[in-house]
């Protein structure tokens, strides 16, 4: 095999690939990135058997051919090498030569045939657009468990409905809900669809694939072998789905929201990052939602306290309650709003706390899209 390819569209294609590739694989040959060279020009894929990656881009190839190299090596070699063309070649012994400018560097080859097949996505499809897609995925994903020990947590449920995709995650602590417009084409179903992707690899979908026109997002596979494909230009990444029933959390949101305080996005935000500075890591912070703001106490180790108070308008009785300091600064951030609207719900239960309601609000009096919604269990405060 030999070909020449620009080193700059050659370092990000390989740069692509190897992201979803684990730090550290329990299988040496999964580190390795398939680069196949033909009429096509060149195609470069990863895969772990949970993700995979592929793209294709143009190349100059004087003899076709298949290679397997280590990944994050080649990574690194290529966006470190100088402004001129790569030729990359294999020697007589199966070794791997790669030219660019005076650098030379020699790689060994990993054992193709030992490579699992990269997963083919034949399934139905739909299109959402890119720019939206992104930011729904940075607005939900990081609400999922980092905790491995329940996996149905630690994904974002997609689900399809009509002419909408919504975004849904949960740690048991809060919820995060976004829903963007769905293009199902003219074999659009009005059948409910539904995967639970892992919440990592869709946020390097969000940031790979944020600038791009439309995603075509497909699924495909049945049983233990589902996955998801998610393609924009000449890019794909697939991901085996998470098996087991995500909990039905959609009905934990009011249907009535009077009782709420509007407050500036910024503000708050910034007062709580400073009175929060106090706290033990895992300590609430005390919030009392009143008709002149919202006023914020917080009690440390070695006798360290913070307060501080910011404009609120509030409808309804006065509100005092503990909510988790790092969980409500990042419901502020995705909100993108320059209001936000805390609403505070109301309970069967009356020996249970009722979860505070976080939504955009373009102004101080009027509401904004109700496409985002941010529900957040609050904490018991010591007296």
């Amino acid at each position: 095999m030999k070909f020449h390819v620009n080193r700059d569209v050659f370092s990000e294609a390989v740069s692509f690939v190897v992201k979803l590739l684990p730090q550290r694989n329990p299988q040496p040959i999964l580190a390795g990135v398939l680069i196949e060279a033909g009429e096509e020009g060149l195609t470069l894929a990863a895969f772990d058997y949970e993700a995979s990656a592929r793209t294709t881009i143009e190349a100059t190839v004087d003899e076709p051919g298949t290679i397997l190299v280590h990944g994050r090596l080649l990574s690194d070699i290529a966006s470190r090498l100088p402004n001129a063309p790569i030729q990359i070649a294999v020697d007589d012994d199966g070794g791997i030569l790669l030219t660019c400018g005076s650098a030379r560097f020699t790689l060994a080859s990993m054992p193709v045939q030992e490579y699992p097949a990269i997963p083919e996505v034949t399934g139905e499809s739909g299109l959402v657009p890119a720019d939206e897609f992104a930011t729904a995925i940075a607005q939900v994903a990081f609400a999922a468990s980092r905790d491995d020990v329940t996996p149905v947590l630690t994904g974002v449920q997609l689900e399809v409905t009509g002419t909408q995709l919504s975004l849904v995650a949960t740690d048991r602590y809060r919820v995060a809900l976004r829903e963007i417009p769905w293009d199902g084409g003219a074999a659009a179903s009005d059948e409910p669809t539904s995967a639970l992707v892992p919440a990592r690899t869709l946020q390097e979908v969000g940031k790979t694939f944020a600038h791009g026109g439309d995603i075509s997002i497909a699924f495909s596979g049945s049983g233990d072998r589902e996955i998801i494909a998610f393609s924009s230009g000449n890019k794909t990444v697939t991901s085996l789905l998470i098996k087991g029933n995500f909990p039905p959390v959609r009905r934990l949101f009011p249907a009535q929201t009077e009782h709420h305080s509007v407050v500036n996005t910024a503000e708050l935000a910034e007062a709580v990052r400073r009175v929060a500075l106090v706290l033990d890591r895992s300590a609430p912070l005390r919030f009392t939602f009143g008709p002149d703001g919202v006023s914020m106490d917080a009690s440390g180790t070695e006798q360290a306290r913070a307060t501080e108070s910011v404009d609120a308008t509030l409808v309804g009785d006065e509100v005092t309650l503990g909510l988790n300091p790092q969980y409500l600064l990042e419901s502020l951030g995705a909100v993108r709003s320059e209001f936000t609207r805390i609403t505070f719900t109301s309970s069967d239960n009356a020996n249970k706390l009722s979860p505070v309601l976080v939504t955009p609000q373009t102004s101080v009096d009027k509401g904004g899209e109700g496409s985002f919604k941010y529900l957040l269990q609050p904490n018991l405060l010591l007296r």
